[in-house]
């Protein structure tokens, strides 16, 4: 599959002044390069001729001052490109990162894996390619114009033999580039492939090694990674038949040169010093074309790297611009009734939501419904993550475009399945919502969710360092604190996309008579499939392949002839 390029020179933020003064850098490179030819082949021809060698001392000295002036210009050259390059690679990492945590959309479409790799080998590919390019480019455009205008001036047959090989040398670099292309786009889909791969596999290793799947699943590791050695060999090849062909024909026409100057050298048309600066400049007439073709295969990944990153940004930046339509609007509003009127979500051509139309009452509010019918992407809107593809979002009289704003996010908190335990200290983790909470606040919070037999059992309290590399919690333990991050937040609106799935009925249980305290007065919307929740809901919706199939109160939808009801009669063993 051909990959999505961004060619050409990386346009970021300080390019355009970086792209003008590497320009003005390379001229003076080529004028001190033409210096270097000029005064050695001068010197080399007076000595031939006989001349003292104190006369020719200046002629030595202008091509030493000419040689420590080209290095310099190219060192200061590679100082800024290193520069702007570290910069980029900066801004793009906290622009990806900041992308990532929110648009969940983002990390559906790409998945975690993939984006992970771009976070950190793709940016570094990118950081490579803004290094290398543009002084590349800028020397093949104005390297060989010069070199070639200069030896014009000294020999025409020379100059037009040079001329005349360039479009050759092009034309094979381009039919070597594009197998080089389709190579390289192979490498970077099974790299993708790979890298999804190997997250997945560590999110899920604790579970393979539960089901005794742990060594079928390592020999599906070593297929994927076998897929990816022969991709990256097979592009190494092309890569070094090319540099080959592009060596072989710079020198090829390097020779036609020689030979033709050496030939007029012999009849006495052209005179020494002419031939010998022309010699001198026709490896630096090639170099930059050289240094492309060379440099083209390194940068292939940074071009598909940049390429996926910028479509990236540029999804997420209209996906910001699209729900701050309205945040203003809403700010001193105190109207925050919420009503979707036929809301679609699609992703990557999968339909998720369906022409969704309800209105979400006060109290609490239930979203049910089998695997896959819609509740998780229902619950995803709500927090934001997910932007609807058409249809029509109000909060009170204001119409917006998704809810990722900061007017809504300041009004929820939201609770997923498994809730993420920060490795910080317990209190730290309470504070998510509420960062200049006090110690006084928490322990009441801690409290009110019964953890205070965690804390006691804590060498240092709620400063007792949790999650990877202090204590371990269990499910039931880190749901709590997942409840108390959203109490101490005083949020009026709690999202809870399935809290009780992963725990035992015991702990499921206890859960549930916390939350029901706790969050009496708040307005709740909670997504699951478990039938016992829906007896304490004020109003239920019933999701069914991304559409609502029935809405109404339990009482009422299970003695009527609907979706509902026939969901509840399938499921009669489970606790109401």
């Amino acid at each position: 599959m051909a990959q999505i390029r961004d060619r050409g020179l990386p346009r970021y933020a300080g390019s355009g002044s970086l792209y003008g003064f590497l320009t003005v850098l390379i001229i003076i490179e080529v004028a001190a390069i033409t210096a270097q030819a000029y005064f050695l082949a001068r010197a080399v021809t007076s000595l031939f001729q006989g001349t003292p060698i104190g006369e020719v001392l200046s002629s030595i000295g202008y091509f030493f001052a000419a040689f420590m002036i080209r290095y310099a210009v190219t060192h200061l050259q590679s100082m800024l490109a290193e520069r702007f390059a570290a910069r980029t690679a900066r801004m793009l990492r906290n622009k990806l990162m900041q992308a990532y945590f929110r648009s969940g959309f983002i990390i559906r479409k790409k998945g975690t894996g993939h984006l992970v790799t771009l976070a950190m080998d793709g940016v570094d590919k990118v950081k490579a390619y803004a290094e290398i390019i543009g002084i590349r480019m800028i020397k093949t455009m104005v390297i060989p114009v010069v070199i070639a205008g200069f030896i014009w001036t000294l020999d025409v047959t020379s100059a037009l033999i040079l001329i005349a090989t360039v479009p050759v040398v092009i034309m094979f670099m381009i039919l070597l580039g594009k197998t080089a292309q389709a190579k390289a786009d192979k490498q970077y889909d099974t790299y993708k492939r790979l890298s999804n791969h190997f997250i997945d596999s560590l999110k899920g290793l604790e579970t393979l090694v539960f089901l005794g799947q742990s060594k079928k699943h390592a020999q599906r590791i070593n297929k994927v990674n076998t897929d990816y050695r022969k991709a990256t060999m097979s592009t190494l090849k092309v890569a070094f038949l090319s540099s080959f062909a592009l060596d072989f024909f710079t020198s090829i026409s390097i020779a036609f040169v020689a030979v033709g100057l050496g030939l007029r050298l012999i009849d006495g048309t052209v005179a020494l010093f002419p031939a010998l600066t022309i010699l001198i400049l026709a490896p630096e007439y090639f170099s930059p074309i050289k240094q492309v073709g060379k440099d083209y295969h390194a940068t292939l990944d940074g071009q598909v790297a940049m390429g996926e990153i910028n479509e990236l940004l540029r999804d997420d930046e209209h996906s910001a611009e699209s729900s701050d339509v309205g945040a203003m609007a809403k700010a001193d509003s105190t109207d925050w009734s919420l009503s979707f009127t036929d809301v679609t979500v699609a992703l990557d051509g999968k339909t998720l939501l369906d022409q969704v139309s309800l209105d979400i009452p006060e109290g609490w509010v239930g979203v049910i419904g089998s695997s896959g019918a819609g509740k998780s992407s229902l619950i995803h809107v709500l927090a934001g993550r997910l932007a609807p593809t058409s249809g029509t979002i109000r909060i009170g009289q204001e119409e917006v475009r998704s809810l990722d704003h900061r007017d809504w996010f300041d009004r929820i908190a939201y609770i997923p399945q498994q809730p993420y335990i920060f490795p910080l200290s317990l209190a730290d983790n309470i504070r998510f919502y509420a960062p200049d909470a006090t110690d006084k606040q928490v322990e009441k919070v801690i409290a009110q969710i019964s953890l205070d037999d965690l804390v006691n059992s804590l060498p240092n309290g709620i400063h007792e360092r949790i999650g990877e590399g202090g204590r371990a919690l269990s499910g039931g333990q880190a749901q709590r604190v997942a409840i108390a991050r959203a109490l101490l937040s005083e949020k009026p609106v709690i999202l809870l996309d399935e809290p009780t799935a992963h725990l035992d009925i015991e702990t499921e249980y206890e859960i549930k008579q916390v939350m029901r305290e706790l969050f009496r007065d708040k307005q709740v919307i909670l997504a699951t499939h478990r039938l016992h929740w829906m007896a304490v809901m004020d109003h239920i919706y019933m999701l069914d392949h991304g559409s609502i199939a029935a809405s109404g109160t339990h009482e009422a939808l299970v003695r009527g002839d609907n979706a509902y009801a026939s969901f509840v009669k399938g499921r009669r063993g489970e606790m109401l």
